[in-house]
């Protein structure tokens, strides 16, 4: 009996809207990052992008547990001499509260051609209303431990 190994013309994409209010950053990044690699699809191989398209709304309402809104800090540097920057999760989320979850669903991707390729099929929303209902995504229900 052969292994199976999907192929790139055989991938086929759907597209799932998630609602992200009143969830966990953490918990929801890993059930995107599931659905953006395939790994949910039988056909899944892990050098193929079989994944699909995810809609991410309301992500300005995401939530953190404990004292992690003040603790938890997001860096960067422009790799100049003191060129150090460090935000709090609070204000992230005041300013560009789509950045929060899309650098947690990254790190779970990999660090490759083939995770840049998946992270460009991530699309977040602060609000409600999204532009891709011609797409006729499905409503995707995370699951909720607890």
């Amino acid at each position: 009996m052969k292994t199976y190994s999907q192929k790139a013309s055989e991938v086929s994409r759907e597209w799932y809207v998630i609602d992200a209010e009143g969830q966990t950053v953490g918990r929801l990044a890993t059930q995107i990052a599931t659905l953006l690699r395939g790994k949910h699809k039988p056909t899944f191989s892990p050098n193929i992008d079989g994944g699909d398209f995810v809609v991410v709304i309301n992500v300005e309402k995401l939530g953190l547990i404990g004292k992690k809104q003040d603790q938890k800090m997001y860096y960067r540097h422009s790799n100049y001499p003191g060129g150090f920057k460090q935000v709090t999760y609070r204000r992230m989320m005041a300013t560009h509260p789509d950045r929060v979850l899309r650098f947690a669903v990254k790190g779970m991707l990999p660090k490759t051609r083939l995770g840049r390729q998946q992270i460009v099929k991530l699309r977040l929303y602060a609000g409600t209303t999204h532009p891709h209902a011609a797409q006729m995504p499905k409503v995707f229900e995370p699951k909720v431990r607890g």
